[in-house]
């Protein structure tokens, strides 16, 4: 391949990564544990208020029994101070801990305080049950008809069964994510482009009820979904404006037809109406004429041809301007 050819596939790859990077959706990152961040100072006090009141009260009780402080009373009550600290445990109000015993599931506890019997009883996760928000997209996801397009929703779920969430699998927060983005390529793949632009609460009611059938066996209830953005292709742009802008002139054109056939309809009712007598065509002719120049408060010059028309209600030797 020569320098020539190089150079100008070298352009066409430039040009096809621009357009790519134009048309890529960047979604948020959100943090599927999100919110402030709860201080553990308190806890860390606790524990070691609690470790020193052990310690003095082991050392005393020691100091009774053995009549002196020597290295044996030092170790056992640090020992001791170490083991009731390492069985006293906090959650926070948000928090369920699964504990297992020998490996086996035990229970969930808090929150609160709680405790746990040393080397045979250990915490194995702390489950945050709180609402989380996770966001989920469907990149170059093809319609039913053939039309790639990118959709970013978002999801908001959380945790009421911690046993369920530990046990039944290994990561409860990356699996519903994947499951989530799977529905709404397949949903989006069931629908046509303009249904994915119109139908996006039917589309979000559709991947909430796969996901809620899912994830209930995880321990994890399913809010809701929001479609948040919906990208298409730049090509793709002026074809349905172009599309969008017929379809409301042919509405605007089917609206005005209907007007006129109602226009129409009134107008020939009151051609009968008026048709019908003279005395009813001149009456009108008259406050037509009285309208006129009270509105307006000037004089009105009627033509002679037109204002013989009122020669019969109008008193002899009366004559409009102009009229000899």
């Amino acid at each position: 391949m020569d320098t020539k050819s190089r150079s100008s596939v070298k352009g066409v790859s430039k040009d096809s990564n621009k357009k790519i990077r134009s048309y890529h959706l960047a979604p948020e990152v959100i943090d599927s544990s999100g919110g402030e961040r709860a201080s553990g100072a308190g806890v860390i006090l606790l524990s070691a208020a609690m470790f020193l009141f052990i310690l003095l009260l082991a050392v005393a009780i020691g100091v009774y029994f053995s009549g002196a402080f020597n290295i044996v009373v030092a170790t056992l009550s640090f020992v001791v101070a170490a083991l009731v600290t390492m069985s006293v445990h906090i959650a926070q109000q948000w928090e369920r801990v699964v504990v297992l015993r020998f490996g086996k599931f035990n229970r969930v506890s808090g929150p609160g305080l709680f405790w746990t019997i040393p080397f045979i009883e250990h915490n194995t996760i702390r489950i945050d049950c709180r609402m989380r928000a996770t966001s989920i997209e469907a990149e170059e996801t093809l319609t039913a008809d053939l039309v790639p397009m990118n959709v970013n929703a978002v999801l908001l779920w959380a945790v009421y069964d911690a046993k369920a969430a530990c046990n039944e699998v290994s990561d409860f927060a990356r699996t519903v994510k994947m499951i989530a983005q799977a529905a709404l390529r397949d949903a989006i793949g069931q629908l046509t482009v303009a249904e994915v632009a119109i139908r996006r609460e039917q589309l979000d009611i559709d991947i909430k009820r796969v996901l809620e059938d899912e994830a209930s066996q995880w321990g994890i209830a399913i809010h809701s979904v929001k479609v948040r953005d919906i990208l298409l292709p730049p090509e793709l742009h002026e074809i349905m404006s172009i599309e969008a802008q017929a379809e409301q002139r042919k509405k605007a054109r089917i609206i005005l037809m209907d007007t006129e056939q109602d226009i129409a309809a009134v107008a020939q009712e009151v051609g009968e109406a008026y048709g019908g007598g003279d005395a009813a065509l001149r009456l009108r002719a008259m406050h037509l004429l009285y309208e006129s120049v009270r509105e307006t408060g000037g004089t009105v010059v009627v033509p002679s041809s037109f204002s013989e028309g009122f020669g019969d209600v109008l008193p002899e030797g009366v004559k409009f301007p102009g009229q000899r």
